[in-house]
């Protein structure tokens, strides 16, 4: 039935379809499923490329066993904000992890911005990271000082002089501009490689179109990232965010 878990065979028609190039909707109607249930059953096991049926399977037992083990009997999951389903957040907080991972970041990495990404306030501490992931404080330290150096998150201090981790529409901005910044840098260096090999070089042109190719991909990171910051989150009269909203009156 559509509200069930997956079986085995449902997963078996899962990975017949990703090897068809199917889409995920399309698995899903022949599944008589949401499509939702689909995407978080791939990418919360290896993803469109790594998806296999029968670890798929074998992982969910795993994690059923482990939540069976680690809940006491009788005690209820803590009642989520806005009457959010416990289950529904802890699965989708699973397929944003492994998108992350599958993207190239490192899996505390991806565990500390799903969760700052799926907190209403948009930051937390380390000692609530501690606690809503499990882990030392000395794993916290290492995946905050690596998200920060990408531009993926800040630091600020609250009121009782804590420091919080956010997330924000200015992180957003800063990660962008900072790709941009990335990609100019691998532009300079691929020009340097055509100096030294001889402009007039297979290899030289090779690493011209590089340079020519990046520069165009991050100046348009740059543009977009400017547009859509002006576009999105700037106020009708151009105040930065955080002022008036629409319609608000004014003094």
């Amino acid at each position: 039935m559509p509200g069930g878990r997956l079986t085995q065979q449902e997963r078996q028609q899962i990975a017949l379809g990703l090897g068809d190039g199917l889409a995920y909707a399309e698995i899903a109607r022949r599944l008589d499923r949401p499509t939702s249930t689909v995407t978080r059953e791939v990418m919360r096991n290896g993803g469109p490329t790594g998806y296999r049926a029968d670890l798929a399977h074998r992982a969910t037992e795993r994690r059923a066993h482990r939540r069976r083990q680690t809940t006491p009997r009788g005690q209820q999951a803590a009642p989520q904000a806005h009457g959010r389903d416990a289950e529904a957040v802890r699965e989708y907080e699973e397929m944003f992890t492994t998108l992350l991972m599958q993207q190239g970041l490192p899996k505390m990495m991806s565990r500390v911005l799903t969760c700052l990404y799926t907190t209403d306030a948009g930051s937390l501490t380390a000692s609530e990271l501690v606690q809503r992931l499990q882990v030392s404080p000395a794993s916290i330290s290492k995946a905050i000082t690596f998200l920060e150096s990408q531009g993926l998150i800040r630091r600020e201090r609250d009121d009782r002089r804590r420091e919080r981790y956010v997330v924000d529409n200015d992180v957003w901005y800063q990660g962008m501009l900072a790709a941009a910044r990335s990609n100019a840098q691998l532009a300079e260096a691929a020009r340097q490689g055509v100096s030294v090999l001889g402009s007039d070089t297979p290899a030289a042109a090779r690493l011209e179109n590089i340079a020519r190719f990046v520069d165009f991909v991050g100046e348009s990171i740059a543009r977009a990232a400017e547009q859509a910051r002006e576009i999105l989150y700037t106020g009708p009269e151009g105040a930065a965010e955080g002022a008036d909203a629409p319609g608000s009156e004014r003094g």
